[in-house]
């Protein structure tokens, strides 16, 4: 891609530079710009990104793409070996951007979402694809209208691209797909995550099946065992070309003989054409279900069943995810801290309950985007975890109360309430000694991470 492309493109004007220049990189953050990047000033909601045009040039940048920004002579000739390239909008220049690169790349583009677990799926089915494929995907959880387009933009000599799409309001996630443009989608549940928004879980299921609008053959992947996805396939698999994963109800990929244990998992996953034995390293039927999703990709694109394999038992996690560690003192901390709703905090109890450590604490916190849903919810998870055999119970937050007296309300388990991080972390180094496991979980507003940090 050169600047005269993205001129092209975008309608743009240029200020001053060489329309030839060739574009690889791209950035919109002047702190981790590297030499040689295009800089995009994004204007958002409370700063304006083409305000800091000259700090991409001193710190590296060989163009900038800017709007409403008025240069004075005397810097455009300071500058005029350098491409500053003046747009109507640089948010709506990126979307295009993105989509023109999309556009020269003939490769498998998987594209996941869903209301719990894309995170994971993504960095899973990455794993597997890599097998066979150089293949770039999201980092981390950039899954929104900059990080997509950010993440396209990085598009090299890959030969797959793994996405992740996020969204909170209808229209998110088929702005996304129009960008993207996915060969094959995943879903891996419709839950309770941003239901406040949304108002159903009939609608989070509408917003999420947007992302079939940006495919020219709809191919989709889902998590059969999840109600309303089962619902939707029954209804509508003579339209659509569905491919199906479970441990409940029959699929196209069944998980069967699961043996769960906390550092990892075993399983047997029975296709149409046999059985394929899989191992996963991290602990949690979750995951299973995850491992399944890959799988079931791998399969899709004819990856052979001992890469599938592989791909599985070496996957990394992104942080904050299922993190484990041994504190100091001999506890096991899990670190769950980045978001939470109702379904990932019944996944993540589940997990601890099974755990083989001595006493199991929870420290939970507010769930956050459930509007009229809000108490109820919370009450929900307070019944998880009184089910759930767990020993101490601690929160903090205006709705968490709901889970601490729905706990308490169903099982006499020892619980605190506390006002701040701070107090948290207090009692927890009076109370944590070796042998104990303790779960980490709130929405990551929160900043419960904190309280992992400072363990």
């Amino acid at each position: 891609m050169k600047i005269k492309d993205i001129l092209n493109i975008t309608n743009g004007k240029l200020i001053s530079g060489n329309q030839e220049l060739e574009c690889e990189s791209f950035s919109k953050d002047t702190r981790t710009i590297q030499r040689g990047d295009i800089y995009i000033g994004i204007k958002g909601e409370n700063f304006d990104g083409s305000k800091f045009w000259k700090q991409a040039i001193d710190n590296g940048a060989d163009a900038v793409i800017i709007e409403n920004t008025d240069i004075p002579k005397n810097e455009l000739e300071k500058y005029s070996n350098k491409v500053i390239l003046e747009v109507e909008n640089t948010l709506e220049a990126l979307y295009k951007i993105a989509k023109y690169k999309r556009e020269q790349y003939n490769i498998p583009v998987i594209a996941v979402t869903g209301s719990v677990g894309k995170t994971s799926t993504k960095d899973l089915i990455a794993s597997v694809v890599g097998r066979k494929y150089k293949t770039l995907k999201t980092e981390g959880n950039n899954n929104n209208n900059i990080g997509l387009p950010l993440t396209i933009l990085k598009l090299k000599d890959h030969e797959a691209l793994v996405i992740e799409m996020g969204m909170n309001h209808f229209g998110e996630i088929r702005l996304l797909t129009q960008i993207a443009q996915p060969t094959l989608a995943v879903i891996t549940n419709i839950g309770t995550s941003h239901i406040g928004n949304l108002g159903s879980r009939k609608n989070i299921l509408k917003a999420k099946l947007e992302i079939l609008e940006g495919m020219i053959h709809p191919k989709v992947v889902i998590n059969n065992d999840n109600d309303l996805l089962h619902k939707w396939k029954e209804e509508n698999k003579e339209d659509i070309e569905i491919y199906t994963y479970g441990i409940e109800n029959k699929s196209d990929l069944n998980g069967v003989n699961l043996k769960l244990h906390e550092n990892g998992s075993t399983f047997e996953a029975i296709t149409k054409s046999g059985k394929l034995e899989i191992t996963v390293p991290v602990g949690g039927k979750h995951f299973v279900y995850n491992s399944l999703c890959a799988t079931e990709i791998g399969h899709i694109l004819g990856i052979e069943d001992e890469e599938i394999k592989k791909g599985i038992a070496q996957f990394e996690l992104t942080k904050k995810r299922m993190d484990i560690r041994k504190l100091d003192n001999g506890a096991i901390l899990i670190n769950d801290a980045y978001n939470a709703s109702y379904e990932s905090m019944q996944a993540s109890l589940e997990f601890l309950q099974d755990h083989s450590g001595k006493r199991k604490i929870a420290v939970l916190g507010d769930m956050f985007e459930l509007g009229d849903y809000s108490i109820e919810l919370h009450k929900k998870v307070g019944e998880e975890v009184a089910k759930r055999n767990i020993d101490i119970l601690i929160c903090s937050g205006e709705n968490s109360k709901y889970i601490l007296e729905e706990a308490f309300k169903n099982t006499k388990i020892k619980t605190y309430f506390f006002k701040n991080n701070e107090q948290i972390v207090e009692k927890l180094y009076q109370e944590l000694r070796e042998g104990d496991v303790v779960l980490v979980k709130a929405s990551n507003a929160m900043k419960f991470f904190e309280i992992c940090q400072k363990l």
